[in-house]
């Protein structure tokens, strides 16, 4: 896909971070929506994400979701650096399974603000429905498969059953 279709960036500090992040893409994929996926680590390549921000703008990013464990400040960074809106999701990680991850990314200071999501997949899968949506505002295409997934979702769950019936006085 060209550079010039891209509409939503999604980064992440290292490789093993895709193990989270390839939520998001898989969410974008099925959606349709143009992205691309790369590495720009705040700590190891900090004029690599300096560039990649201050540039998300003029190349028509619309979103960009970010994920970061540990310190976590490649979603702060960006967002500090591009007006861009970007979305932050907390990677687990070993020790402390993504709880550092998280308050480290939701406790940007006022006036540098990051829409912070869930730990790990649901968060990254989450991120990105969320830039679908701001997406679909302006894209009625888009939107309507939006409505269609929202639909699915909730036929989905109207369809579960429990494997136990509720006794007659227990239902409300």
């Amino acid at each position: 896909m060209s550079s010039s279709n891209v509409q939503v960036g999604v980064v992440m500090g290292s490789s093993s971070d895709w193990d989270t992040m390839q939520h998001a893409a898989a969410i974008f994929q099925q959606f349709g929506v143009a992205f691309e996926a790369r590495v720009v680590s705040a700590h190891r390549m900090p004029d690599d994400m300096f560039a990649y921000a201050e540039a998300a703008e003029g190349r028509g990013l619309q979103a960009i979701v970010a994920g970061a464990g540990g310190a976590a400040h490649l979603p702060g960074m960006l967002a500090a650096k591009t007006t861009v809106p970007v979305l932050g999701v907390p990677v687990p990680s070993r020790h402390l399974q993504g709880v550092d991850s998280l308050h480290s990314i939701v406790q940007m200071p006022k006036g540098i603000p990051v829409a912070t999501f869930a730990i790990g997949a649901a968060g990254a899968a989450n991120a990105a429905l969320f830039a679908v949506a701001m997406l679909a505002r302006h894209d009625t295409a888009l939107r309507e498969r939006l409505h269609a997934f929202r639909a699915e979702q909730t036929a989905m769950a109207r369809a579960m059953t429990l494997p136990v019936e509720p006794r007659a006085g227990d239902r409300a």
